[in-house]
């Protein structure tokens, strides 16, 4: 169910004191192609159901875990008789994963679970959305403190099998893997941290001990994305969470989010997000 569609933009309502909004869907109801701020996790459970993104159709079974990050343009097909669930998640539980946002990129365009290709943790995460699902229908004093710990420790196990299934640096021998995965890993959490400077790819590039042209192609093997797709992305997020405060002009927010004019900083966002940096925070504001 859409609640509010703003052109292609769906503003998610969670009820007041949550961060989360989760439903057993049964409609026979498409869903046009939109986007929303929160991270979404659909799971059929009876009959197939079926997601498109960036013109792809996917096709799910039950028991099938599809992830769509924030701000992905999708679209969802609905077959006459069905139940799947919903789970609609603020970017922000996100962050209190610790190295989570490292490997956040590997979600994009989407991420798709099946049990055939890692039936532990496959298992681990239904278990943990039905636990999720029992929590939030039984109104149990402290259900939200409940929930939030099982999606935090649903994130720890999707983004152990996110990295299994993209498989960095798979040419390399074991134990060079691992060292430069870890590499990447923490080359990423430090760009987190130091997005909104000026951070230099010669310089990062140096800290890892790899030429220019190995870096760049080692880091996009990794990230998903290349250097400063990533380091934009990582600005943009920084951006969103200084929308939220009305105190900041787009201007100040721009140049406090590390780009170095407002120009681009509205470029940017609006080919990110659809919208103008102006007319997010109002819809932001509208929903709340």
């Amino acid at each position: 169910m859409i609640e509010e569609l703003h052109g292609r933009r769906e503003t998610v309502l969670h009820p007041a004191t949550q961060a989360f909004r989760l439903y057993m869907n049964v409609e026979a109801e498409n869903y046009p192609a939109h986007w929303h701020t929160d991270l979404e996790i659909i799971m059929p459970i009876e009959n197939i159901y079926t997601a498109v993104i960036e013109k792809q159709s996917y096709c799910l079974e039950p028991n099938d875990i599809f992830i769509i990050p924030s701000g992905q343009i999708h679209e969802l097909i609905a077959p006459p008789r069905g139940r799947r669930l919903i789970f609609q998640v603020d970017h922000a539980i996100l962050r209190e994963v610790n190295g989570f946002d490292s490997i956040y990129n590997k979600f994009f365009p989407y991420a798709l679970f099946r049990e055939s290709e890692c039936p532990e943790i496959h298992s681990r995460l239904v278990q943990c959305l039905m636990q999720i699902y029992q929590e939030y229908t039984s109104g149990e004093p402290l259900f939200e403190a409940s929930i939030h710990g099982l999606a935090i420790a649903f994130f720890v196990q999707a983004g152990r099998l996110r990295l299994k299934q993209t498989d960095s640096f798979s040419s390399l021998k074991k134990h060079k893997q691992q060292s430069y995965i870890d590499t990447f890993f923490n080359l990423c959490t430090y760009m987190n941290e130091h997005c909104t400077e000026d951070l230099s790819m010669d310089e990062l590039a140096e800290m890892t001990g790899f030429s220019k042209s190995h870096f760049i192609r080692l880091f996009k093997e990794f990230a998903g994305v290349s250097f400063y797709e990533y380091l934009t992305k990582r600005r943009l997020l920084h951006a969103e969470l200084l929308l939220d405060n009305p105190e900041y002009s787009i201007a100040d927010i721009a140049m406090q989010s590390g780009f170095n004019s407002l120009a681009t900083f509205n470029r940017v966002f609006k080919s990110s997000h659809n919208c103008t940096p102006t007319d997010y925070r109002k819809r932001q504001h509208s929903a709340s």
